[in-house]
């Protein structure tokens, strides 16, 4: 929805509304610099009574630890998410107008008590004609539109509070706003929903110890998902009535956390105990994923070297791979950095190593970079909340556990998953393309971009012996590309043959491959020295 003035007309009855409930606990009046901030609580309050716009954006403002002080993100962690039940006359509409024909075309059985109702959906028990037991997941009705009109009046009036009030500016209420209006659209479409829960079960698959419910598809639509039904128990109520399971309950958890970042990319960012049950078998069970992280190929390689660098107490390795997760404007003083980072990184090893937290040192990193104008991506802000739910979980199931040593156990784990042979083969076959492409396309590049430098296309520039300069430049590229090959093989050999077993023997070839090529290397830079 345009927030033209047409529209500030239309909602206008709505925005008083809002405005009223604001000033009476207190937040008006702080924004406008007659007060302090406001209480946690009162903050809360605000936000469940605005409605369910509001309340999800309070969600969102829970993630964000390198924004809020702690008192304010434990009290949004506590927003009530429940809602009065949709009759279930309504529920059927809805199902009836989302799949086409009578409730009864599709299903045998729906429980027309639900088993929870939250601000977006309610769900049910359902039996299918064919006798699956299933899980119905409801759209609640017309809230696309109220959640359009509020959503602009949530833009309109961050725009004003960020033009009027000056510390609003630091939480760049815009922009974190329009990242809510996307995440809020795509939680609307239970289709990408749907989709989503289908990636997790092709993800967790090879798992062990790991199970997660499919989707049925023929019960599936815009406002409904439909999933199987499983019999399990929460974790914590699971591991009370098993004390002997809670060590390898808090290890599964390490496994599935990580094997989820690490090895896909996609993580459920909500693990608390509501969201992992335990079956009849003691397999741990991850269900509703509304709320879901992802993270692309070269982020991950980025987060993999920041928690190395961290661990190292390398500050310069650590501020590298922290400026390559986030986004950074040109007033960041690298120094000042560095030096706020040495002071992070001491604290963190001054610890013993079963009271580090890796959630605690990442939102303390996070927080560090906000303080150095660093916009932390949305994804790895989820990856934090994921991190210390997660641990949460893991201290209460075994508080003997030293939650640092069990993600370090598994990293090693996933470590030498990344360097299993079959994986080294097709690194090699992407990195040999890539080589190909890049000497193939490089020298020809290069040629037309300084033609084009001689002829004046590029601006006003004559270059003296531009033949003998591109035959440098081209060679000085082949150079390059086969150190970096050569040193790939020396990283991979030695990681191999730290892995031990059988990954020695491949580990020790390529050491030689690596040697030979960097002997090669080191000749061809030489014989160049020498003409």
């Amino acid at each position: 929805m345009a927030f033209g003035p047409g529209a500030v007309a239309r909602s206008a009855p709505r925005m008083l509304g809002i405005l009223r409930v604001l000033r009476r606990h207190g937040i008006l009046g702080a924004l406008r610099g007659r007060r302090h901030w406001p209480e946690p609580a009162e903050v809360r309050l605000a936000l469940e009574e605005l409605g369910v716009v509001f309340l999800k954006f309070g969600q969102v403002l829970a993630v964000r630890r390198d924004l809020l002080p702690d008192d304010y993100l434990r009290e949004l962690e506590r927003l009530h998410d429940d809602l009065p039940a949709m009759p279930f006359r309504e529920v059927a509409a809805i199902v009836e107008q989302d799949l086409g024909g009578r409730l009864s075309d599709h299903f045998a059985w729906v429980d027309e008590t639900p088993i929870a109702a939250a601000t977006i959906a309610q769900v049910h028990r359902a039996r299918l004609r064919d006798g699956r037991e299933i899980v119905l997941k409801v759209r609640r009705g017309g809230l696309e539109r109220r959640v359009a009109e509020d959503v602009s009046i949530l833009a309109y009036l961050g725009a004003l509070g960020e033009h009027y009030v000056r510390r609003l500016q630091t939480f760049d209420l815009v922009g974190l706003i329009q990242e809510f209006r996307f995440s809020l659209q795509r939680e609307l479409d239970f289709r990408l929903e749907a989709r989503t829960i289908r990636r997790f079960r092709e993800a967790l698959r090879d798992v062990p110890g790991v199970w997660t419910p499919d989707i049925v598809p023929e019960a599936c639509g815009p406002a409904v998902i439909a999933m199987e039904y499983f019999r399990g128990v929460r974790v914590d109520r699971y591991a009370d009535a098993h004390p002997d399971e809670r060590p390898r309950l808090a290890r599964g958890i390490a496994t599935l956390l990580l094997h989820q970042i690490f090895e896909n990319g996609l993580f459920q960012a909500d693990p608390h105990p509501g969201n992992l049950a335990v079956l009849d078998d003691g397999r741990l069970c991850l269900h509703d994923f509304g709320m879901v992280g992802e993270l692309d190929a070269s982020m991950r390689e980025s987060l993999t070297a920041l928690l190395d660098a961290v661990v190292r107490g390398d500050v310069r390795d650590t501020a590298d791979a922290y400026l390559d997760i986030g986004l950074v404007g040109a007033d960041v003083d690298r120094l000042a950095l560095e030096a706020d980072l040495s002071t992070l990184l001491r604290h963190i090893h001054e610890q013993d190593i079963a009271e580090v937290s890796v959630g605690d040192a990442l939102q303390s990193l996070l927080r560090l970079g906000t303080s150095h104008r660093i916009r932390n991506p949305g994804p790895v802000l989820l990856l934090t909340r994921a991190f210390l739910l997660a641990e949460a979980v893991m201290r209460d199931l075994d508080p003997t556990l030293s939650v640092a040593e069990a993600f370090q156990d598994e990293m090693h784990r996933v470590a030498v998953r990344q360097f299993a042979p079959a994986r080294l083969f097709e690194n090699a076959r992407r990195a040999h393309r890539e080589l190909e492409r890049l000497l193939g396309a490089g020298p020809g590049d290069l040629r037309r971009a300084l033609r084009r430098l001689s002829d004046g296309e590029l601006g006003q520039v004559r270059l003296p012996n531009l033949e003998r300069t591109e035959r440098r430049a081209t060679r000085g590229i082949e150079r390059l590309t086969g150190s970096v090959a050569a040193a790939a093989l020396l990283i991979a050999g030695s990681l191999l043959v730290v892995a031990g077993s059988w990954y020695r023997y491949a580990g020790d070839a390529f050491l030689l491959w690596g040697a030979v090529g960097t002997a090669l290397v080191s000749a061809g830079a030489w014989r160049a020295r020498q003409r």
